[in-house]
């Protein structure tokens, strides 16, 4: 009889003990998930407190931001403009004036690396709106890079008006929009005064705080840049007050005549990118520089990418195919060494501990 009521008083206390932890992480956190820009978003906030309104603030701000950007839809103000054949000056709405100035900023900075103006091209192999995946004649690259270089698009000092020389120019902000929406929700957290949160959307984060009072920040893994599966993280990594944004080509390519074909397109050249590295990972203080550093460096490739990135002191985790064999290599950039170093040497530890295992 003692026996059955232990019994029932440790399974009370497991109940008890179970509904009072799903309480405490109810309590604990804030998660509002959803989809937007073709892709999913989830913003964790550690909060005691739900705001049954945040979830349509959120929703909205993100509307917005496509509303403006997006090269699916045919009414954004984006759209708009590439369809334009007037050749006057055209307004332009607050949040795409910030995005095209920093996407100017890195187009400088990259030597024309990273281009939003390559839209034709991205279409063209059939990456963009049309989703026709083919090899281009020389002739069609040729006449698609007349339209490419941002600096042939005037724009005001604020960026708030600007001028195409010819109707044919077509941008595509695809690798910088995601990130700026980041550094947006972000901003709307700030504003209503959450200290402890991290932002994701499509795979670029931005996190601010920590997850607990005891911790040092958010942990994120970066993973293996392998095809067709869910791979292991390489590194899993401690983030706080940064985001990260990672560009890569092992996700969306496509095969013809025994040959691989990347969505990352050389504006230089006007052909997917062909060199070994598969995906390449920035730190930044803004998501939205992040994300179209990334880009630009994927561009670039290994060599002159991790060049780049050190002469720019820029915090660069590279992914690069090892020749004739399976596998990568990684590469860490002299910044990123600095940044990463504690969690770098932990995700090594944590490997040997593996392994004893």
């Amino acid at each position: 009889m003692k026996l059955k009521l232990l019994k029932i008083v440790f399974l009370l206390a497991l109940i008890a003990g179970t509904c009072f932890y799903c309480a405490y992480m109810r309590s604990a956190f804030q998660i509002i998930t959803g989809e937007t820009m073709n892709t999913y978003y989830r913003v964790t906030m550690r909060t005691s407190q739900e705001d049954t309104m945040l979830r349509n603030e959120i929703r909205e701000a993100l509307q917005q931001i496509n509303n403006e950007m997006s090269v699916f839809e045919n009414v954004s103000d984006l759209s708009q403009f590439n369809k334009n054949t007037d050749l006057g000056w055209i307004d332009v709405p607050e949040d795409l004036a910030v995005v095209l100035k920093e996407a100017y900023q890195i187009y400088q900075q990259t030597n024309g690396y990273f281009d939003p103006t390559v839209g034709r091209l991205v279409d063209l192999w059939g990456f963009g709106t049309h989703k026709i995946q083919r090899i281009p004649s020389q002739d069609e690259i040729k006449e698609s890079q007349n339209t490419v270089g941002f600096n042939k698009i005037s724009f005001s000092r604020d960026f708030r008006k600007a001028k195409k020389p010819n109707s044919d120019i077509y941008l595509n902000l695809s690798s910088i929009a995601k990130g700026y929406a980041v550094d947006k929700i972000a901003a709307l957290l700030d504003k209503k005064g959450y200290t402890d949160y991290i932002v994701e959307i499509g795979g670029e984060v931005k996190a601010k705080g920590s997850r607990a009072k005891k911790s040092k920040g958010w942990n994120l893994g970066i993973a293996r840049p392998e095809e067709g599966k869910v791979t292991d993280f390489e590194y899993v990594v401690r983030l706080k007050d940064m985001a990260v944004a990672t560009s890569g080509d092992y996700r969306n390519n496509f095969y013809m005549e025994n040959k691989r074909y990347s969505h990352t397109i050389n504006p230089k050249t006007g052909l997917p990118v062909d060199h070994n590295l598969a995906a390449v990972t920035v730190f930044d203080k803004e998501c939205m520089r992040a994300d179209g550093l990334a880009t630009g460096i994927m561009v670039m490739g290994e060599n002159k990418g991790l060049e780049f990135a050190n002469n720019n002191r820029i915090p660069a985790v590279m992914f690069v195919r090892n020749e004739n064999e399976d596998g990568y290599q990684t590469l860490v950039s002299n910044e990123a060494k600095k940044l990463l170093k504690d969690d770098l040497q932990k995700a090594s530890q944590n490997k040997e501990e593996q392994k004893e295992k």
